[in-house]
């Protein structure tokens, strides 16, 4: 037998849990990751045995509650508990605990074996939706993500006073999935469905990342009242900048757009109107980026001379002569510093791969998403998209009808790749 009593290769789980509320829902978690044959030492901080009782873990895990640092014969149980670790879960993780473990201070057992570790960490947050979006919270995890440590992303719902919101703890089967998946545990004995919940891991691949999105249909005035524009909402490049931010990027987005965000992650937001205000705004923001997505859909065509007052049928027909608005994503990449990944998008109606090839080496960028906007569910206004994204080297990716959030997320994890394929020297200081 291995140590504890454990068989040998048996995966062991260190399961923290910490003061707040939804503390009850780690049980389901433990009872979960048991019935799959994890051996489970549950690890409660004081604050957790005010909402859940001590008993009930030591009924239900592999070995009974450790809360203190001072309660065993070893004077050093969170070394010997970080170092037999195949894996530390957090559940639920609340700002205080966050707080402490990203400041590096070990005030308890559980904030100890933290930092004792080396074994992969996966904290669920579970709080208040104030206390989820305060940038205190979010620097925090952010500053977590780039040391490493993965995050379940709580979802939205009712909440302990009563309200909704974001803030409230993953499914316990979602936390399950996510630890059986990383301990490389297949999830049927537990009843875990490991595909579907899989994509909600919330691993902060893009902490530490600069990201710029570009979104909405740029709007070239005629008059004082009237502009030329286009049917783009801005759906999918406001999808991408709430898709970057969830990932832990820092994100700006410059928006021709006035659709609200919905990801509680801090977004810097730019409101633009015309093409020209769009290039402005992005060439101050866009040198200091690490990844540049141009989602916007920008006016190829602007009146020449704008009337300074309001047209009328009465003065007749007018003449307006249009002049081409500024190439913005050939000049990113004429611009753009080494070791930024450029993406682009192409809204065609036919011709659709041919085009989308013959642009990405006209503009230069790294990565075009091309759709076509005549397909059903596909295009404009839809809350759906489905796209084709063509990478430099000739890579081919295909994403069938979904959400443009999802639809987000791929292009983000081939955004990922290509940044990995640079090495650690396209990330900046």
């Amino acid at each position: 037998m291995a140590d504890g009593g454990r068989p040998p290769g048996q995966p062991r789980v260190v399961l923290g849990v910490s003061g707040g509320i939804a503390a009850y829902k780690a049980v389901e978690v433990c009872r979960r990751l048991v019935d799959a044959g994890v051996h489970v030492v549950p690890v409660l901080t004081r604050a957790a045995t005010r909402f859940v009782g001590e008993a009930t873990f030591s009924a239900l895990a592999s070995e009974p509650v450790q809360r203190s640092l001072w309660d065993e014969a070893s004077p050093i149980p969170h070394t010997r508990l970080g170092q037999q670790a195949d894996l530390v879960l957090v559940a639920p993780a609340t700002a205080d605990l966050i707080g402490r473990y990203a400041a590096g201070l070990a005030s308890d057992l559980l904030t100890a074996t933290l930092l004792a570790t080396r074994a992969p960490v996966v904290l669920c947050p579970a709080m208040h939706t104030e206390m989820w979006e305060h940038p205190a919270v979010q620097e925090n995890l952010r500053t977590l993500g780039r040391r490493g440590v993965r995050v379940v992303p709580p979802g939205e719902g009712r909440l302990a006073g009563g309200d909704s919101g974001a803030g409230r703890l993953a499914d316990p089967a979602t936390i399950a999935a996510v630890a059986l998946e990383i301990l490389g545990v297949r999830g049927e004995a537990a009843g875990v469905d490991l595909a579907g919940h899989l994509d909600l891991a919330g691993h902060l691949d893009l902490a530490g990342r600069r990201v710029v999105v570009s979104a909405g249909g740029t709007r070239e005035p005629l008059d004082p009242v009237r502009y030329l524009g286009n049917r783009s909402s801005g759906k999918q490049g406001h999808a991408l900048a709430e898709a970057a931010a969830r990932r832990g990027a820092d994100v700006t987005l410059v928006t021709a757009s006035s659709l609200p965000l919905s990801t509680a992650s801090p977004v810097r937001r730019v409101a633009v109107g015309s093409a020209a205000e769009m290039e402005e705004a992005l060439a101050a923001v866009a040198p200091q980026a690490d990844v540049v997505v141009m989602a916007a859909a920008v006016a190829d065509f602007r009146p020449k001379a704008p009337s300074d007052r309001k047209l009328v049928k009465e003065d007749g027909v007018p003449e307006v002569v249009l002049e081409p608005t500024p190439d913005i994503l050939a000049g990113l990449a004429t611009r753009r510093p080494a070791g930024q990944v450029l993406v682009g998008f192409a809204a065609e109606t036919h011709d659709v791969l041919a085009r989308g090839w013959a642009k990405l080496e006209r503009k230069g960028v790294d990565l075009l998403v091309v759709n076509d906007v005549t397909a059903p569910g596909a295009g404009f206004e839809h809350d759906t998209n489905q796209v084709v994204i063509l990478e430099r080297g000739g890579r081919v990716t295909e994403v069938p009808l979904r959400s443009k959030d999802a639809v987000a997320d791929v292009v983000f994890d081939r955004v990922i790749a290509r940044l990995s394929e640079g090495g650690e020297e396209r990330k900046r200081p």
